[in-house]
């Protein structure tokens, strides 16, 4: 309502900081249900983080624990997927690493475009 009082700082730092507790208490419950082998569960945990709370500092970590988790599912190459999307929006995150050896230090399953010449243009 009053965007510019001198209050409104204080209370867009503090809801932030909330969010960044409740992506933590979403964390924990993830991690509870990987330790417990109910990946599926963890799976849904992690996105909601993702999200939900696409600001907050848990965001890389719920990459990295969703590949794991993909990769405990046997879904290889939505663990390599996730694992690049990682890579891609926090390069110099630990988890990244993490998730570069987890993954087998695949690249995401795509094909490599051939060069084509002129001659196979005109056919």
């Amino acid at each position: 309502r009053f965007p510019q009082s001198r209050f409104a700082r204080d209370a867009r730092l503090k809801i932030d900081l909330t969010r960044d507790h409740l992506a933590g208490k979403e964390m924990a419950i993830g991690r509870y249900y990987e330790r417990q082998r109910m990946f599926l569960a963890a799976v849904n945990r992690y996105r909601n983080v993702i999200d939900k709370y696409q600001t907050t500092t848990h965001v890389p970590e719920a990459l990295h624990r969703l590949a794991e988790c993909y990769e405990s599912l046997g879904l290889h190459d939505e663990a390599v997927k996730t694992a690049a999307v990682l890579g891609y929006n926090y390069p110099g995150a630990d988890w990244y690493g993490d998730s570069y050896g987890l993954v087998g230090g695949t690249a995401p399953a795509t094909e490599p475009k051939k060069d084509r010449t002129w001659f196979e243009w005109l056919w």
